[in-house]
């Protein structure tokens, strides 16, 4: 029974989104006929009707629409070339060094932002022409772009984190947030290992030294854009707010940033800004209810254990185990969004680890670092659309330049998969966890 429950699920759920069904239906869709298998459909109705109210019913998700319209307002709000050229300060000295300053930038802009398409457009429509300009290879740069314009997705304050806690069964936040920024550091300084090989091979030039007034000049700009991260994990881990109120507070803060201090944002923009916000919220937030109601089903057709008996059949070897689960995990995020595959798979692994003794701190960060990788491979990935799109290049031509980042954000996964402590340092230093 649970293996047609599995087919119907699977099946019903590919087959929609290959005619066309927007995701959210389709998850939708293929749990009702799954839940039909076991009861009537007027009873089927109800009970994902339920689940999916009952799916939105948490105080930590009000943190969701808090940071879409925060990381919407800092969009706009000019601070992209504040942290660009806060990045040249850091980076400008290094070979390669736009390329390098484009790493950087993503990785304050996407933590910022809470988007990683929202950092690639940014940080790609500004850099691509410095460094064409340069002379280095469009689809080089595009490949820089693409490769490291997730890393803020698991740098905090991150919306992927939110998601997680709630599908996990109620992890704590704060850990996550604190446990994201070793992990991604070592994402964007992986990506940074191999510009620096290719840079050096090609003899990409070196910016020239800022002075000393330049400097001071560039750092203080950027400052009250990267105090929205101090000022929201100082929070946190001195107790004065949770994640979610945190949220509410960057809505503040970022509206008297962009409107007060920079004024790049004008009163009559709030609206617009606040109506696009509503959407990606509506978005998301109906991908969360639809998914909680798959949740239910998979679990009420054993589907979650009956993966996990033949797992464990295949290995009770935990270094094995994980390992599937990143590779599965890894062809995932080829096909599918972040945010579905989160809520999709986590409840399915998520049983697993637990009992092969895994924190679940640190499954949620193997989680969004997999997922990451994903969303810059094609078919379906946001990040190669976008970077393509403001690098001026075709998918065909950065797949290639692509390969070497992949190799080294997979090992550098694996890193993470296999040592611990690299996520657990932070929570169990700062939180005590």
């Amino acid at each position: 029974m649970e293996w047609s429950n599995i087919i119907v699920l699977c099946s019903s759920f590919f087959v929609l989104l290959f005619i066309g069904v927007p995701i959210s239906f389709s998850i939708g869709i293929a749990s009702l006929l799954t839940i039909m298998l076991s009861i009537p459909f007027d009873a089927a109705i109800a009970v994902i009707s339920q689940k999916m109210a009952s799916g939105l019913d948490s105080f930590s998700l009000l943190a969701i629409p808090f940071f879409i319209l925060a990381g919407n307002i800092m969009n706009r709000g000019g601070i992209a070339i504040r942290l660009i050229e806060f990045a040249k300060v850091i980076g400008g000295r290094l070979p390669g060094s736009l390329a390098h300053v484009n790493v950087l930038a993503n990785m304050m802009f996407g933590s910022i932002s809470g988007s990683a398409v929202a950092s690639g457009a940014a940080m790609g429509g500004i850099m691509s022409p410095l460094q064409k300009k340069e002379g280095y290879d469009p689809s080089f740069s595009a490949a820089v772009n693409i490769a490291s314009c997730p890393t803020g997705l698991l740098i905090p304050p991150s919306n992927t984190f939110i998601v997680y806690s709630l599908i996990s069964g109620g992890t704590s936040i704060g850990a996550l947030f604190l446990a994201g920024y070793i992990p991604g550091i070592l994402m964007g300084l992986s990506i940074m290992v191999v510009i620096a090989v290719i840079a050096k091979k090609r003899k990409y030039p070196v910016s020239p030294k800022p002075t000393r007034t330049e400097a001071v000049k560039k750092t203080f700009d950027a400052l009250p854009s990267l105090g929205l991260i101090i000022v929201i994990m100082g929070g946190i881990i001195g107790g004065i707010f949770t994640a979610t109120e945190a949220s509410a507070f960057a809505v503040v803060y970022t509206l008297i940033l962009a409107v007060v201090f920079y004024r790049e944002v004008k009163i009559r923009e709030l609206p617009k800004i606040i109506l696009d916000s509503v959407v990606t919220t509506a978005i998301v937030l109906l991908l969360i209810g639809t998914s909680m109601g798959m949740s239910w089903a998979m679990a009420n057709a054993d589907i979650p254990y009956t993966i996990s008996d033949a797992l464990l059949n295949i290995s009770d070897n935990p270094i094995i185990i994980l390992l599937i689960i990143n590779m599965i995990l890894l062809v995932v995020g080829v096909f599918m969004d972040m945010t579905p595959a989160l809520l999709i798979f986590t409840p399915i692994f998520f049983p697993i680890v637990t009992e092969l003794g895994m924190d679940p701190v640190h499954f949620g960060i193997l989680m969004a670092f997999n997922l990451s990788i994903g969303i810059c491979t094609p078919p379906v990935g946001s990040a190669l659309f976008i970077g393509c799109s403001v690098g001026g290049v075709k998918i065909n031509q950065v797949i290639k330049p692509l390969l070497p980042f992949y190799f080294m954000l997979i090992l550098t996964l694996l890193l993470v998969t296999y040592v611990p402590s690299l996520s657990l340092a932070l929570p169990q230093l700062l939180l005590g966890y």
